[in-house]
């Protein structure tokens, strides 16, 4: 199999795979037609799977959101002109596969995460987790700042998931956040929600978010302020602590990200979403999570092509920032 950067004896990342040589339709689905992580020994950036929806609180199917993003990413390619790098060529990038969870037990199944991201994190790799529903980006909390101490957090989402409980469950897609707080995995100094947007069960909702620490730019906020300035503001609000970022595909409006299980009107456009991401390129990613594609609802692979550039925006500032440490 022939890539786009080869395999050295100096340890040089392997590439995708060569789309002159071998067509994108063709071969395995990998993110971005990467090496398999078995493939290499080793990465510096994990793209990994996450199967599970059951945390979900309106339409099901974001547990095949991992592999409707990695068959759009067939279309990607080694050379990212809007952060002027080629991620791949930066660091080892390499598809993990999927962590198989219990659908049965959500319980089990956050447990089941957290102990993968462990195993994955502990080797010096950064991860870009595909979801899967927003549960997941719990467990994937607890083991970032396991490494990290309390890590600065941007959520990207029409939602404001912090809710306490759905018909008395505490892991659901609504509640990662308030969980998150509770816990101290977060550092309540720098969190903030993007894109959120439509009505809530009362001012309440907003009152408990706000106590909890996190500021709101709204998709309004975005539009009337523009991406320059909301990004700005971000930037100053993270500094230049450790950040995770969790994005909900639902934070895009649906005419842009149809294929997700609980739509909002009046999102953000995915060139939006992409700048404001190009704008954070100087802040210490650590990792990143993606979610809640259901591509059962989707239209010619429209939600699944915009969360593949954001995969992709995300990976290559992680690439950016491993090769300047180096």
């Amino acid at each position: 199999m022939s890539s786009e950067t080869s395999p050295h004896p100096s340890g040089r990342p392997v590439g995708p795979v060569d789309s002159s040589r071998v067509p994108r339709y063709a071969g395995p689905a990998t993110f971005a037609r990467l090496p398999r992580l078995d493939e290499v020994g080793g990465a510096d950036v994990a793209v990994v799977g996450v199967p599970f929806d059951s945390g979900v609180s309106y339409r099901p199917g974001a547990r095949f959101g991992g592999n409707a993003i990695r068959e759009a990413s067939r279309l990607l390619r080694p050379y990212n002109p809007a952060q002027d790098a080629s991620p791949f060529a930066l660091a080892q990038v390499a598809d993990a596969g999927d962590i198989a969870v219990n659908p049965f037990n959500i319980d089990e199944a956050v447990e089941t995460v957290q102990a993968a991201a462990d195993e994955i994190l502990d080797s010096g790799a950064r991860m870009m987790t595909l979801g899967g529903d927003h549960t997941i980006a719990l467990p994937l909390l607890r083991s970032v700042a396991r490494r990290h101490g309390p890590v600065a957090l941007l959520h990207f989402d029409a939602h404001l998931d912090t809710w306490d409980t759905y018909f008395g469950a505490e892991y659901t897609h609504g509640t990662p956040f308030r969980r998150a707080v509770e816990e101290g995995v977060l550092d309540t100094s720098a969190l903030s929600h993007v894109g959120t947007r439509g009505p809530l069960y009362g001012k309440k909702d907003l009152d408990d978010d706000e106590k909890m620490g996190f500021g709101i730019v709204t998709s309004a906020d975005v539009m009337r302020r523009g991406v320059d300035e909301v990004t700005d503001q971000l930037r100053q609000r993270i500094g230049d602590r450790p950040l995770y970022i969790s994005i909900d595909i639902d934070v895009l409006d649906p005419a842009h990200a149809p294929g997700t299980g609980t739509p909002e009107a009046g999102g953000l456009t995915s060139r939006e979403l992409l700048e404001i991401l190009r704008g954070l390129a100087g802040c210490r990613l650590v990792s990143a999570d993606l979610v809640e594609v259901a591509p059962a609802y989707d239209h010619a692979e429209i939600t699944s092509v915009a969360a593949s550039h954001t995969a992709y925006e995300l990976t290559t500032i992680m690439s950016r920032q491993i090769a300047a440490g180096r």
